[in-house]
């Protein structure tokens, strides 16, 4: 039997233009399973990446340090079109029961 008790990541890339950045940003943070954001050029050069942790999401509001949003700022200011990569983690799969339970009346 394997180990189902590990999570898994994976990646997505999705493309944004400048004035959507922080939007879109914002959007990736509050869904909550977003462990790393990397922004880069339409030619595939990183400006930034942002590691995140469980907790950046507080009460439903996404939640970037202060120096973060500067940069993100900085760059949509700066390009028409950038590719936002996402690495996502998933919580390991729960063992299913076997057989479902029939209540008795």
């Amino acid at each position: 039997m394997g180990n189902n008790n590990e999570w898994k990541t994976f990646t997505e890339e999705i493309e944004v233009t400048g004035q959507n950045l922080m939007r879109e940003i914002n959007r990736l943070i509050a869904e909550g399973n977003v462990r790393k954001l990397q922004i880069r050029t339409e030619k595939g050069d990183v400006f930034l990446s942002i590691p995140l942790t469980a907790g950046a999401v507080a009460g439903g509001v996404a939640v970037i340090a202060a120096p973060w949003l500067a940069v993100i700022a900085a760059i949509a200011g700066l390009v028409a079109k950038v590719r936002i990569e996402v690495v996502r983690a998933q919580p390991p799969q729960e063992a299913e029961p076997a057989e479902p339970h029939d209540e008795a009346v």
